[in-house]
């Protein structure tokens, strides 16, 4: 029934730094900006009267997420997930430098629990990281 996975949805509350986040620092591409509203968003959703503007964006070997930015329906609540909160947890990258991408995201702000970590076997260094709005991510180089 399942053919793929299409896309991981994320809501931004500021959508420019989640821009800067994930296409400047991360390196993802903008494929398709649109704002959308009308019936069948609504529909879709549950909701009346939906303004949201929706980002599609592609990591350079696959993969998409869509940010999503409501104008009309704004959530106070940032979520601030642990990796042991039930649900989904976080978004899992593959990079080509950890020690990099740990030195230019901890410029650009971002924390980490610890620095990278090498897994037990030895076949990839790892550590967890919370972006803009809580967003955890695992960043994984494999060695």
């Amino acid at each position: 029934m399942i053919k793929q996975i299409r896309h991981t949805g994320l809501v931004v509350a500021d959508l420019d730094a989640a821009l800067i986040f994930w296409r400047d620092l991360l390196g993802f591409n903008i494929d398709k900006r649109m704002d959308e509203s009308g019936p069948h968003i609504d529909a879709m959703m549950g909701l009346r009267n939906v303004e949201v503007t929706t980002v599609k964006m592609s990591a350079p070997q696959g993969g998409i997420i869509e940010l999503l930015h409501f104008k009309s329906h704004p959530d106070a609540d940032v979520w601030c997930g642990t990796p042991y909160t039930t649900g989904f947890t976080h978004l899992a990258l593959t990079v080509t430098n950890l020690d990099e991408c740990y030195r230019r995201l901890g410029d650009a702000g971002c924390t980490f629990s610890a620095p990278p970590q090498y897994s037990a076997d030895g076949m990839v260094k790892v550590i967890y990281c919370k972006g803009p709005e809580g967003v955890l991510l695992e960043l994984v180089e494999i060695l």
